[in-house]
């Protein structure tokens, strides 16, 4: 007898491939490439990506303080820090923040292209960013990723 209806196969947390990439930042706009790379860190470059498993990949970012932004972004994207506290919030221009911590940048845009919960947060932790272009992953053989055609 025949088979008339299949059944889905779904990603479990035991049958995932991980795998490290390394991105060089050198000249990338900020936007596109943290894009790529929060699509990588979600898993959706795989064949079975399923939303609610962290199928995922470790991202190695590189060169963070060469990073480019496009038209006025440098001197007027604003990151704003609020203490809690009355007369606690402060505001960094992108241009200050580049220079005093390169990796902030890179790590706030793509925690903000990641899922708002605990799947996100576990997302997140796969990302490791370094202003310079020495990392201590060199055991993890990390493979390049392209993010510019």
């Amino acid at each position: 007898m025949s088979k008339l209806h299949f059944t889905t196969k779904h990603a479990n947390e035991a049958g995932v491939q991980r795998s490290w990439y390394v991105v060089d930042a050198t000249n990338q706009t900020v936007g596109r490439m943290c894009a790529r790379i929060a699509s990588v860190l979600r898993g959706k470059n795989k064949a079975y990506f399923t939303p609610h498993v962290d199928c995922g990949d470790f991202v190695i970012v590189i060169n963070a303080d060469k990073v480019k932004f496009t038209g006025n972004k440098l001197d007027e994207k604003v990151y704003i820090n609020f203490s809690g506290y009355p007369g606690g919030k402060k505001e960094t221009v992108a241009s200050d923040m580049l220079t005093r911590r390169p990796e902030v940048v890179i790590e706030r845009a793509v925690k903000g292209m990641l899922p708002k919960n605990r799947l996100g947060r576990k997302m997140y932790k796969k990302l490791f960013v370094y202003a310079g272009s020495e990392h201590p992953h060199t055991a993890q053989h990390p493979q390049p990723l392209i993010t510019k055609k």
